[in-house]
């Protein structure tokens, strides 16, 4: 087990300042273009490919690191170059966590490599959970899985939608009820291989942030998979869903379902993500101030101005230790006993919101305008709050795990 430490090692300040390098030479250049657009950034994800960023190895280097902290360092930096490009470049990784939580060894070297596609062919993937009358309510999904032992394959119906990629992957994983009676706990995910008849892109949404990040709806009607395509497999699935109506009977216990897993594991990335967001905000404040000249000299020498300033660093520097404590947490086994995970969560996300405001602030009239980044990150930064389980949701998570209460 890794100590918990504070200090990056000489590799990690490696890669640090790589992807840093990379954010500040190629991501940022492109930030405002891309977000007018509203189209997935193909030229920078295959730049990406060919540096080694958009890969598995890459990805798994970071997983694995002992010390837990890889993930939202490269989180960080990333999207400290631009939240909707970053999320079209890490967007795969929820996908491929989905399968890391739930597969088989044997489906997690089949299916995450063709996720990700190699540089001169890149692919993405789509994680697709959330349904129309079913987001932070898991238990109301609708989207059905049911098995043909005849032919041993899954029928798969329903609509999904908030997927990011959703229609354009090359792997979809989906997440359905196999057993309608035991609410969340009757949930298995799937993998949907490439050009399976029956999914279909419905309507790609127009977002108010991450515009480069494609999301849409994904339809499912009468999709067929074979019987390896359930991660984990059916005989685990099985004792699964025995256990769940026993303690169902018992008067019922926590049961962890598939979409929770990949969340629980996902949750303090999404933290890092926002204390990128919020960085990049800030710095540009910081320097802003400093140049920034009214009745004689510059306006950080204002108290107002100064105060703000120091509580957006202090803001961001204890949700950084939130999200590294959670992450160290994970990769060592150490249980969420508070709900570590959506702590980090939550309080990055919310000080994503208020640092990008502030900034907003501080620049004054030109920070509404889009001649200065800032506006795109405050519009960026309103998505940490929502997806992946609302700020409202997590504060729910944190108060049921403390009491004892089950979470469903």
């Amino acid at each position: 087990m890794a100590e918990f430490t504070m200090e990056l090692n000489d590799e990690q300040k490696e890669v640090r300042d790589w992807l840093h390098g990379f954010a500040a030479d190629v991501i940022r250049p492109a930030a405002a273009e891309w977000d007018e657009r509203e189209e997935t950034p193909w030229p920078v994800i295959q730049e990406a490919a060919k540096v080694g960023i958009y890969s598995l190895d890459f990805y798994a280097q970071q997983y694995f690191d002992p010390t837990g902290l890889g993930i939202p360092m490269a989180m960080e930096e990333l999207f400290w170059g631009d939240a909707g490009i970053a999320l079209s470049i890490v967007g795969t990784g929820l996908a491929a966590v989905g399968v890391l939580a739930n597969g088989t060894d044997e489906q997690i070297g089949t299916w995450i490599p063709q996720m990700y596609g190699d540089a001169n062919d890149v692919k993405v993937a789509a994680f697709c959970s959330s349904e129309p009358d079913a987001g932070s309510d898991v238990a109301s999904m609708r989207t059905r899985a049911v098995y043909d032992e005849a032919k041993d394959e899954w029928v798969i119906n329903g609509t999904k939608t908030w997927a990011t990629n959703g229609g354009i992957a090359n792997v979809h994983v989906v997440v359905a009820v196999v057993d309608p009676e035991l609410g969340s706990k009757g949930h298995a995910s799937f993998i949907v291989p490439p050009d399976t008849p029956g999914l279909s892109q419905g309507q790609k949404f127009k977002k108010h942030g991450i515009r480069a990040s494609h999301t849409a709806e994904v339809i499912l009607d009468n999709v067929r998979v074979p019987g390896s395509c359930l991660l984990g497999g059916k005989e685990k699935l099985d004792e699964r869903l025995a256990r769940a109506r026993e303690k169902a009977k018992a008067g019922g216990e926590r049961v962890k379902n598939a979409a929770m897993a990949t969340f629980e594991a996902s949750r303090p990335a999404v933290g890092a993500m926002a204390v990128g967001t919020a960085r990049a905000a800030y710095e540009v404040a910081l320097d802003y101030a400093r140049t920034r000249e009214q009745f004689g000299r510059p306006i950080i020498d204002n108290q107002g101005v100064a105060f703000q300033l120091a509580d957006m660093r202090t803001q961001i520097d204890a949700a950084r230790l939130l999200v590294w404590r959670a992450s160290w947490m994970a990769v060592n086994g150490r249980p969420f006993t508070a709900a570590e995970g959506s702590m980090s969560k939550l309080f990055a996300s919310e000080t994503a919101k208020k640092v990008t405001a502030q900034a907003i602030q501080i620049l004054g009239g030109n920070g509404y305008t889009r001649e200065y980044p800032v506006e795109r990150m405050h519009r960026d930064a309103a998505i940490y709050t929502i997806f992946e389980g609302t700020s409202e949701i997590q504060r729910l998570v944190i108060a049921r795990t403390l009491s004892g209460m089950p979470i469903r």
